[in-house]
């Protein structure tokens, strides 16, 4: 027993020892990094070249993230030449930074924030502000542009409302003026430019941010320029000189690659945006009758199989409203159309010309609906034959005006703003899918929760990535509506992101990535109706792309998703807008794998012979703390500007004094030393050697080259610019009879660059053979 105990305690022990080294090692928080590299300059590089700097950064938290990029001396930044990831805002300066509200994904996303359910505008447009033009943000913020309709030229009439907050942009005061000279919107009574009675829009079909506009100046008419991303005023071009006939212009519309408008006279205006010029022989000849209310045009326009239409009415309760049709491919009057159609009995008028469809959405024909005593809804096929349609049952002396159209997969419906007669303020739906009113609606959907009822509906403009309509009237308050309840607010939500990740990148390299997935950022699932709601991807000539529909976390898979790059739009139906305001912002984010994404910038290297070299070292700022990258450096080797002028001179002694000529002796020192100073010196020369740095930049591992003379050689050593060095060596038992010639160079290495020799330099050491000679 006395044997076992020890073995016992040693068990014991051991056991415990392999307890204790069992206890696991706390794991360690992730940390982001950045990686430094340089491209399109060699190791040494030039003076006067172009270094292109890369920041990889790899991101390891969600949240806020700063990269900022010190321009190391000897180099500046090249302006234009940053560039960042998608969602990240660059600012050139040194340093060089960028920004990013909230990575996520490792920085391998892009996310747009959702539109929150649009409530009534807390702060009212203002004015007489006829239909809404929506813009979205860089980051997705919905805004809702507007003009005043028939103001004058000095009047300020353009408003912006922030759709998200529902209360007028920043940027203001609100309203602007509009002005035919580019630049940003001024401010109080400065515009020179009117604003038309039914204004229509023509967005730029290669930047929709640029909006055409019928405009109106002191001298002409023509077409207005609207840049609601700068935003300002991106120009004015007239097309015809003001006149009696020719005072205001139609709204705008599009065909082919032209914008086309209707001038008082009836005449057809036209201009091309590719090229910002009027169109060969416009205006064209007039295809309805003349018109005026209080000196404005009293009508609309339409498009129907590539033809144009307008409705036109002589005066309110004057005259007979007609409708006309013009053919862009021939520059006349369409095919059926030898003179305008009559719309209505003398004493209508109308306010608006709409597109027909058939039953499975083709363009089939052209309408417009009258008001006064007798409001009816005529519509001609594009031949010019009448064409049945069902808008119909429009109260007397109920203004109508020109619809939005939806258009879901076959369905079209046409949403028209109505008031006066019986009406403050409502909406007509009807739905050329089946030929009647809408179904799911009330046949006049008015807005009790909106001004009380009273908006003196103008128009609507559709949203599609909410699917909600945007409305606004004569009371100036811009309100949403559902299209399929008519309830207002519109209790949906939705945001589009397109994604490109080679945009991630931009080191001109090869990267492999593949989509993972779109989420829904900051929404709780039971909020959203998923039944109800749609997800939609289109590769970037707009074609469709399938993918899935939402998982019920509210995510979206994308692997199988190859096209590049790709758009999804989320259409949300909300059971509820709790997600929304008390600071919380929800998103749509799109997801990709890949590398990590890029920072990028140029610099171009000093020409000064000084700099020897250059440097950058980045760093960053996220949720996991501060970092650096590493330190990239490129040697400059000097060019043909910056190379050393380096010049040895070699002499000797000419006194007769030994101690003249040592290292500090008086010397004097020459190039041949005078015959007989030999014989003094016990037969013993002494040289010396200078070697002298002329040139801009510093010399290393420098050598005196003699090769007849060894002690007079010697190294390595640096000379700095304007430097010299002295050599002192001498020559021993030279023969008295006989000259000698000794002769020394220097060979160097210029900072960076390769080695390089200087010319001989000599001097001689004589005798009475250099008298006899």
């Amino acid at each position: 027993m006395r044997r076992r105990l020890p073995a016992m305690l040693l068990a014991g022990v051991l056991a415990g020892s392999t307890l204790t080294a069992a206890v696991p090692v706390a794991a360690q928080p992730p940390v982001s990094t950045l990686a430094k590299s340089v491209q399109g300059v060699s190791d040494p590089a030039s003076h006067g070249a172009t270094a292109s700097w890369v920041v990889s950064y790899d991101n390891a938290a969600n949240g806020a993230a700063t990269i900022t990029d010190p321009i190391g001396a000897g180099q500046s930044l090249l302006a234009g030449s940053l560039q960042v990831p998608p969602g990240w805002t660059g600012v050139e300066g040194n340093p060089i930074t960028a920004t990013h509200p909230n990575v996520r994904n490792g920085g391998k996303s892009l996310a747009n924030v959702l539109t929150p359910p649009v409530q009534a505008s807390a702060s009212p447009t203002g004015g007489d502000g006829f239909i809404p033009i929506l813009h979205r943000t860089p980051e997705g913020r919905l805004q809702a542009w507007n003009v005043y309709h028939h103001l004058g030229l000095a009047s300020p009439k353009l408003v912006c409302t922030d759709v998200s907050t529902s209360s007028l942009c920043t940027g203001g005061p609100w309203p602007k003026p509009l002005n035919t000279a580019p630049g940003p919107f001024g401010a109080g009574n400065t515009g020179d430019i009117s604003s038309p009675l039914t204004p229509q829009y023509v967005r730029d079909s290669g930047n929709p941010a640029h909006v055409y506009y019928s405009a109106v100046t002191a001298s002409s008419i023509g077409v207005g320029c609207l840049d609601l991303a700068a935003p300002g005023n991106c120009g004015y071009w007239p097309l015809m000189n003001r006149s009696g006939q020719t005072f205001e212009m139609a709204g705008l519309v599009q065909i082919g690659g032209n914008i086309y408008g209707v001038a008082n006279s009836g005449q057809v205006l036209c201009w091309t945006p590719a090229t910002q010029t009027a169109c060969g022989g416009q205006p064209y000849a007039p295809i309805v009758p003349f018109t005026n209310h209080g000196g404005y045009y009293l009508g609309a326009l339409a498009v129907a199989g590539g033809k144009l239409f307008a409705s036109s009415s002589l005066a309110v309760n004057v005259g007979t409203p007609m409708m006309g049709c013009f053919d862009p491919g021939t520059a006349d009057k369409c095919a059926g159309w030898p003179a305008p159609k009559q719309l209505a009995s003398a004493g209508n008028y109308s306010y608006n010309a709409f597109t027909a469809y058939s039953t499975t959405g083709q363009e089939t024909g052209a309408c417009a609906s009258t008001a006064g005593g007798t409001n009816v809804t005529t519509c001609f096929a594009i031949d010019g034959s009448p064409l049945p349609n069902g808008v119909t049952g429009i109260e007397s002396h109920t203004w109508v005006f020109t619809p939005e159209v939806v258009r879901t997969g076959d369905r079209v419906r046409s949403y028209f703003g109505i008031w006066s007669g019986p009406y403050i303020g409502a909406t007509l739906c009807h739905d050329w899918s089946t030929g009647t009113a809408c179904a799911g609606v009330p046949s006049r959907i008015t807005h009790p929760n909106v001004n009380g009822g009273d908006t003196r509906d103008y128009g609507y403009a559709y949203d599609a990535p909410t699917g909600c309509l945007i409305g606004l009237g004569d009371r100036g308050v811009l309100f949403s509506m559902d299209p399929d309840t008519g309830a207002s607010p519109c209790v949906r939500s939705g945001a589009s992101v397109s994604l490109n990740p080679s945009q991630f990148y931009c080191d001109g390299q090869q990267h492999a990535t593949s989509y993972t997935k779109a989420r829904l950022v900051g929404v709780t699932p039971a909020n959203v109706n998923f039944g109800a709601s749609s997800v939609r991807a289109t590769d970037g000539g707009g074609n469709p792309v399938a993918v899935p529909g939402f998982a019920p976390d509210g995510t979206v898979d994308l692997s199988g998703v190859t096209v590049s790059p790709l758009t999804v739009t989320a259409s949300l139906v909300l059971n509820n807008a709790s997600d929304f305001g008390n600071g919380n912002q929800p998103s749509l984010s799109v997801e990709f794998s890949g590398d990590a994404p890029q920072v990028c910038f140029r610099t171009t290297i000093a020409a000064d012979c000084a700099v020897t070299s250059v440097a950058n070292t980045a760093g960053g700022t996220d949720g996991t703390g501060s970092f650096s990258s590493n330190t990239v450096t490129r040697q400059v080797a000097p060019g043909a500007a910056c190379l050393p002028n380096v010049v040895v001179n070699k002499e000797i002694c000419g006194s007769y004094t030994p101690s003249h000529c040592k290292a500090g002796g008086s010397g004097p020192w020459l190039k041949q030393a005078p015959v007989g100073v030999l014989g003094l010196l016990n037969a013993t020369a002494y040289w010396r050697v200078t070697v002298t740095n002329n040139g801009p930049i510093p010399i290393v591992d420098t050598y005196v080259v003699d090769d007849v003379e060894p002690n007079c050689q010697t190294g390595p050593f640096t000379l700095q610019p304007g430097e010299s060095k002295v050599v002192h060596c001498s020559t021993y038992a030279l023969l008295a009879l006989f000259p000698m010639t000794n002769k020394a160079k220097a060979k160097y290495t210029p900072v960076n660059a390769t080695r390089l020799y200087t010319e001989w330099s000599s001097a001689k050491a004589c005798s009475l053979l250099c008298v006899l000679g």
